[in-house]
């Protein structure tokens, strides 16, 4: 295992130095096999950290040919994710997927397959933000109009 391994690793997934570097110890070097490792570790952090407060938030807005309009409240714990560019991008994911898709809540926003990869769910996508951010984000409330 070379170091631009790890970096390479690291620009894939997002994931930290060390993790990357463990990953790729623990895949016996493969990359398919590290990437996937990263994944589901991500996913266990971001179990662990659902009950944890959030009381940071960014009111993201979606226009979509003056027709379909979608305003987000998307909660973090910290002002510093907030304005962290994959919590920003999660947001304008979100607002987007919330126009063409429709959801009538957030419960079912979250179990709906993502409208830009529908291998996988919004709520999985929100679980790896969580992983590379290590703060709980909560879709706290969306409203969306249409003409």
């Amino acid at each position: 295992m070379k170091a631009g391994d790890v970096q390479k690793l690291r620009e894939m997934t997002g994931a930290g130095v060390m993790e990357c570097k463990k990953a790729l110890e623990d895949a016996g070097g493969d990359f398919d096999k590290a990437t996937a490792l990263i994944n589901e570790r991500g996913l266990i952090k971001a179990e662990r950290k659902a009950g944890r407060t959030t009381g940071a938030a960014v009111l993201e807005t979606y226009v979509h040919n003056n027709r379909v309009g979608v305003l987000l409240e998307l909660q973090c714990e910290t002002d510093f994710v907030a304005r962290a560019q994959p919590f920003r991008e999660l947001a304008h994911d979100l607002v987007m997927h919330i126009a063409a898709m429709n959801p009538s809540d957030t419960g079912s926003l979250l179990k709906q397959p993502f409208v830009k990869d529908e291998k996988m769910s919004v709520e999985a996508l929100i679980k790896g933000v969580i992983a590379k951010t290590g703060e709980n984000i909560k879709v706290q409330r969306f409203c969306r109009y249409e003409l």
